[in-house]
């Protein structure tokens, strides 16, 4: 999610001597792959105005269907002991305090905020793929380190599933590979972030069941010409 000012990127050096962790990769390696999909997602969200407010009009729309009990919060507050996290982690959780409408409307925003968020990550994986390669010795096991730290889930992650029931599910995230690869391969590297000058002109979840059909289907695309 693009929580941080326009135009400034950053890269914890903490966060990545962790991610570096357990691999057999020179840390300056596993810094410059960051950096790079760092700098993508900075591309995409310079390049694409509307997508920002897409992305987090998504999330407002779900938030607004969330309740808080304010009666279970008064209940849990004389047992918490604010010196032991976790006994307030757990007073908090069990206490049930937020109590999501299942609206029609709250299932129809994390469609499209998961399908959003998986077309991002899948843009931003092909295009670090297409400058990383010949230029990383160890870019493939980068990519596949990310992979799997997806499929596990940071806290960020977690704490998404746990609150809201968002789950960026890794099938979905190759799924979104698949289409912008395809649309690389079908109609190059313009007519694949034509895509990007409309919301209408995304993939939908529909179409990450058929990603080979989506590329042949959209012939208003090839910009080629």
């Amino acid at each position: 999610l693009p929580l941080g000012p326009e135009g400034t990127a950053a890269l914890l050096p903490g966060g990545v001597a962790a991610f570096g962790e357990g691999l057999t990769v020179n840390l300056d390696e596993v810094r410059l792959f960051l950096a790079l999909r760092e700098a993508a997602h900075h591309r995409l969200f310079a390049h694409v105005p509307w997508l920002r407010t897409r992305l987090l009009g998504a999330v407002e729309d779900y938030a607004r269907g969330i309740k808080v009990d304010a009666a279970a919060l008064r209940a849990a507050m004389p047992q918490i002991d604010p010196s032991n996290p976790e006994a307030l982690n757990e007073a908090l959780s069990g206490a049930a305090l937020f109590q999501p409408e299942d609206t029609a409307e709250q299932k129809a925003a994390l469609v499209r905020l998961e399908t959003v968020l998986a077309l991002v990550e899948g843009w931003v994986a092909t295009v670090v793929e297409d400058a990383a390669q010949d230029r990383l010795p160890q870019a493939t096991a980068l990519a596949e380190a990310i992979r799997r730290r997806r499929a596990t889930g940071g806290p960020a992650e977690r704490t998404f599933a746990t609150l809201v029931g968002l789950e960026l599910r890794p099938r979905r995230l190759r799924e979104a590979a698949a289409i912008w690869r395809g649309l690389t391969q079908e109609r190059g590297v313009a007519g694949r972030d034509a895509v990007w000058t409309h919301p209408d002109l995304l993939p939908t979840a529909d179409d990450f069941d058929d990603p080979d059909g989506f590329v042949r289907g959209r012939p208003e695309l090839d910009i080629s010409d």
